[in-house]
């Protein structure tokens, strides 16, 4: 069956050719259960390699369970953790890390940015020292962001001078990690530990797997009992295989940063196309793999009508994400539909 691709979430994208690869390879033969295969070793050493550091690595099924079993990780239950109003542990993860963390609470920046700064890091963190209040002890963002904005190397270094000083630790959400290093042309060390992240959360789902997460800590103590945490959690799959062969195919092959360098460059042919169309506009500067438009009040509905999907949970535009797959001519056809729509 022929259906025309969307863009609607870079979640729409299949399995890609490396991924996919290393799977089949993987279910050759009879390996051994719960992680204590060789594909599952490789992995974290590839992830090891990459990083340029003898980090723990972890594997589970999806983001929220990395970001809130991360998060717990960090945190006890009278613990804090600070975000951004539009963090997807805040708006998306039906209450996961407060579930995961037996009730860390999360503080939230409420500000029209969805990036944090030093500021509201220190504002949250310092405005009561009360036993009443529940104690800061973590920071998490978003690289990129949910609106497809990038922290610069030297925001992240300054927010996590910040953390240091007052005595928190620094989680990155990172579900689009390859997108974000694509764009910024820095290497994974430098945007993680180098820069003082104690934790990143790897996405591999938005990055050409079916499906997993890589979670990565970088101070090796925060990890003590994570393994058991990802067990209560039901996160230790037990052919393990099938969640870290495909890493070793993206992280050995590279494709990990052509398929976010690919996704970019989609979301900045879209961008470059509709620039000069009147009345549209872009609510957020492009610099990810995703597009957020605002126009005419006839545009949204005109391009459903002509069968787009796309979400506007932020802001009331259209958001379209791009994946490894997707296709610059079905991005020129979304370009020119959406110039058509404007002037209808």
């Amino acid at each position: 069956m022929s259906v025309s691709q969307q863009f609607g979430s870079d979640n729409y994208a299949g399995i890609c050719p490396e991924a996919w690869d290393a799977m089949q390879q993987a279910n050759i033969g009879s390996l051994t259960a719960y992680g204590e295969d060789e594909w599952t070793t490789r992995a974290a050493n590839a992830f090891r390699t990459l990083f340029e550091t003898d980090c723990e690595v972890f594997f589970a099924f999806n983001g929220t369970a990395a970001n809130s079993l991360a998060l717990a990780a960090l945190c006890q239950s009278y613990n804090s953790v600070i975000c951004s109003s539009y963090a997807h542990v805040e708006t998306d993860e039906c209450g996961a890390p407060e579930f995961f963390s037996n009730g860390s609470k999360l503080l939230v920046a409420r500000t029209d940015s969805a990036k944090l700064t030093a500021q509201d890091v220190r504002s949250l963190a310092t405005c009561r020292a009360d036993i009443h209040y529940p104690k800061p002890r973590a920071v998490t963002i978003t690289q990129p962001t949910e609106t497809g904005e990038l922290y610069s190397l030297d925001e992240i270094r300054t927010l996590s001078a910040t953390c240091r000083e007052l005595g928190l630790r620094l989680h990155m959400d990172g579900s689009r990690f390859a997108n974000a290093c694509a764009t910024l042309g820095c290497s994974p060390a430098e945007m993680t530990w180098q820069a003082g992240v104690d934790v990143l959360c790897f996405g591999g789902t938005k990055n050409g797997m079916a499906v997993g997460e890589a979670i990565l800590f970088f101070d090796r103590a925060l990890a003590d009992g994570f393994d058991y945490r990802c067990k209560q959690a039901g996160q230790l799959a037990s052919k393990m295989r099938f969640l870290s062969a495909p890493w070793v195919g993206l992280l050995e092959s590279g494709a990990w940063l052509r398929n976010g360098a690919h996704a970019n460059a989609c979301a900045q042919r879209l961008a470059a196309a509709v620039q000069t169309v009147p009345g549209v506009e872009l609510m957020f500067p492009v610099q990810a793999n995703g597009v957020f438009l605002r126009g005419p009040e006839k545009l949204l509905p005109g391009l459903q009508d002509r069968g787009w999907r796309f979400y506007t949970f932020i802001g009331g535009g259209a958001r379209f994400m791009f994946a490894w797959d997707s296709d610059p001519a079905r991005v020129d056809e979304l370009a020119a539909d959406i110039a058509t729509c404007s002037a209808a």
